[in-house]
């Protein structure tokens, strides 16, 4: 109790200090680029005293100034723009940021030591990652070198990336006797960003394992269970730290399909959203959504958030469920109806439409599948495969289908907004721009096949193209040479430099 006392009154401290230190924030954005975000800080929020804009392009940098000039007097009075490397700057600055900012192309692995550090009591430090491939298990070595963690691939995952996230801050923290709390955690599109505030205590770090857990996947099917990596025992006047007992599956094979386990992790498992947080920012939403060009977008992400089981790692996807079982998929209320009916809590998750997000076990969503397989026969031609294996069992749950209180969502707010026309990311900085209307691979066989034909054939081929136009624009036609050149205003040399290309360069040589 002292403990949670001297945590509460620590945060508390923290959070005030923040307030504070608001009237003068002092903001670093780490790989600033065009420095558009940093402009945006220092113009449209509050109470900014200071925005260090860096990159560690010198020509980005010349850019960024400009930017930075053009956006007036207001803008250049609190923007300085750096050009060096962002560890360098958060190692050179120890509690020194009330916020930091880093968005970088990929990983922010290697960054995050420094920027745990750099960021003040109580201060916010925000973190975007865009290694998709890595996080969600398509890479699985790529992400353990880089977070610590192994990742599965399963329709869960871009929470799980999120929590693998989370967890590797964590790690980072708590070498310097610090710690995390997110307030906001969210999946969108490509990409996943957490907003997280650090603190200090000694206490709390020893509290790090019991925030983590090791996954444990059916290789059959979608159950999965989670297993702590350290727990807490509190006797009278002492409290012990050790680690956890396991595992915490039923038994060495899936009890529904008889496969083995994946194993993944270790993941964030406390909650990643602060429930009073996210309220403040809708409010702050709604007051101000003639600001937002987007308002409708950002409203349903966060009433997603809000609406989320904030205890309750993970999710199943109902489509996936039905999926394995080939079954037709009932209506998402009509399962979360079942769900609520035995007894057990849902919701959804901001992350996919479909999810389904309970502290039901595995066992009573099978049942439940079952059920609906039975109003709704499916043909299994293997019972021996998962599928079969999974039908076979019979329920020890007689389902309840009808509507439930709290299946459907709360208000008429739309949740997952489609994304505005040409949005999305452009090439990465370095890199040269895409080439389009470059001959594709059936544009090069063509021209190879002429290439190769005798030049009877090849002027026969000439003889049939129609009558092009003169160059002029006179509209009378060119002559034709034999093999099908044109005389005009196209010299045989630039042809020559087309020859192989697609429809552009062959309309280019008939033009």
């Amino acid at each position: 109790a002292q403990q949670q006392q001297q945590q509460q009154s620590q945060e508390q401290g923290g959070q005030q200090q923040s307030k504070d230190q608001n009237k003068g924030a002092v903001i670093l954005e780490g790989l600033a680029a065009t420095g558009l975000r940093s402009i945006r800080y220092a113009l449209e929020v509050p109470g900014v005293k200071r925005v260090d804009a860096n990159d560690l392009d010198p020509a980005v940098c010349e850019s960024m100034r400009r930017n930075v000039a053009f956006n007036g007097a207001e803008a250049e009075q609190r923007i300085r723009v750096l050009s060096n490397d962002a560890r360098i700057i958060m190692m050179q600055s120890p509690n020194t940021y009330d916020v930091v900012d880093l968005d970088p192309y990929g990983t922010p692995a290697q960054l995050l030591d420094t920027a745990v550090q750099s960021v003040r009591e109580g201060g916010l430090l925000s973190v975007t990652a865009t290694d998709m491939a890595n996080l969600c298990g398509n890479n699985s070595v790529t992400c353990w070198s880089n977070y610590g963690a192994y990742p599965i691939h399963r329709p869960y995952c871009h929470e799980m990336a999120l929590r693998i996230l989370l967890a590797c801050i964590e790690s980072h923290a708590g070498r310097y006797r610090r710690y995390i709390k997110p307030v906001l955690s969210v999946s969108i599109d490509f990409y996943i960003r957490v907003f997280v505030r650090v603190y200090s205590s000694a206490a709390e770090v020893k509290e790090a394992p019991c925030r983590l857990a090791y996954l444990w996947q059916s290789a059959g099917c979608d159950s999965f269970w989670l297993q702590h990596v350290g727990q807490k025992k509190v006797n009278d006047k002492s409290v012990k730290y050790m680690p956890n007992h396991g595992p915490t599956v039923p038994s060495q094979k899936c009890p529904e399909t008889g496969s083995s386990y994946l194993m993944g992790g270790p993941i964030w498992v406390d909650p990643i959203h602060d429930p009073s947080f996210v309220k403040t920012l809708i409010a702050d939403l709604d007051r101000d959504k003639s600001r937002y060009a987007q308002y409708t977008k950002i409203k349903g992400m966060l009433t997603s958030v809000a609406d989320e089981l904030p205890d309750i790692p993970l999710y199943y996807n109902l489509h996936d469920l039905c999926k394995t079982v080939r079954a037709q998929s009932p209506k998402l209320e009509l399962f979360r109806s079942a769900i609520i009916n035995a007894g057990y809590r849902v919701s959804g998750s901001h992350a996919n439409p479909l999810a389904v997000k309970t502290d039901a076990p595995s066992e009573v969503i099978w049942d439940i599948i079952r059920c609906w397989v039975k109003d709704h026969p499916v043909n299994i031609k293997d019972p021996n495969s998962y599928a079969g294996k999974l039908l076979a069992k019979q329920p020890t749950l007689e389902a309840n289908f009808s509507r439930a209180q709290g299946a459907l969502k709360k208000d008429d707010t739309p949740r997952f907004v489609p994304n505005p026309a040409n949005w999305g990311p452009k090439t990465r900085h370095g890199r040269p721009p895409i080439q389009h209307n470059l001959p594709t691979k059936a544009d090069r066989a063509r021209e190879q096949q002429q290439q190769q034909q005798p030049p009877e054939q090849q002027q026969q081929i000439g003889e049939q193209q129609p009558e092009a136009c003169n160059p002029d624009g006179q509209g009378e036609p060119m002559q034709q040479q034999p093999g099908g050149q044109s005389t005009g205003s196209i010299q045989q040399g630039e042809a020559e430099e087309h020859e192989g290309g697609g429809p552009a360069e062959k309309r280019q040589k008939t033009s």
